[in-house]
């Protein structure tokens, strides 16, 4: 595991698609793992690498795992939907199996997470034949706990987002009021669910190839 120094964006951006393309390629497709705390800016980095591959040449795109949230109905049946977002809240099982039919077979149809209206869209994306690197970003990607720790075998290169609590917290209340919540039950919202999956995140981390620091 290596931590990077203190740049920005763009420059953390330009490292990781060169170590990409450093990468052995025996094998058909590249799968590479972004993971940390919610509201460490995943979506974003993932985003921006896939754009930075793109611009260089290569068939890139992202699979969020966010994807694979259990439908509210089960969740609720579990007594889980308070914990919506938390490890056990997703299909582990069908997102490790996509994962191995993305590694083997050409084209892949994945599911989508709708977040207007909190629900996974089947069907709803395709990892199509040409598709060379694909990069998976979630949560749990590098989580150390069973069954997420069977993930790790998977990546061709892994990399964790390591955001201060202070900041997360500051993240995850400013994107529960653009969800229309007001002030005390966004930050309600955040304590009650989102922090403690980012503390969970944080404590038990499998060993990764590359360590990122906060970015804006």
């Amino acid at each position: 595991m290596t931590a990077d120094s203190p740049v920005g964006l763009a420059d953390k951006i330009e490292t990781l698609a060169s170590r990409i393309e450093a990468l052995p390629r025996d094998q058909n497709r590249l799968l590479i793992a972004i993971a940390g705390p919610p509201g460490s800016g995943k979506s974003t980095l993932a985003e921006a690498l896939v754009a930075e591959l793109v611009a260089r040449g290569h068939d890139a795109v992202t699979m969020p795992m966010d994807g694979f949230h259990l439908d509210n109905r089960l969740l609720e049946a579990r007594g889980l939907l308070a914990h919506k977002g938390a490890p056990e809240t997703f299909d582990f099982g069908g997102f490790h199996a996509a994962l191995e039919r993305v590694r083997q077979e050409p084209s892949v149809v994945l599911p989508v997470f709708d977040r207007t209206r909190e629900i996974a869209i089947a069907g709803a994306v395709e990892i199509r034949a040409e598709t060379r690197i694909v990069v998976a970003e979630g949560n749990y990607l590098c989580l150390d706990e069973n069954p997420w720790r069977r993930l790790a075998p998977l990546w061709d290169l892994s990399v964790y987002l390591d955001v201060p609590i202070g900041e997360l917290e500051k993240r995850l209340v400013a994107r529960w009021l653009t969800h229309g919540f007001g002030k005390q039950a966004a930050y309600e919202k955040a304590k009650s669910n989102d922090l403690p999956n980012a503390v969970r995140t944080r404590d038990a981390v499998v060993p990764v190839d590359l360590v990122l620091s906060y970015f804006a």
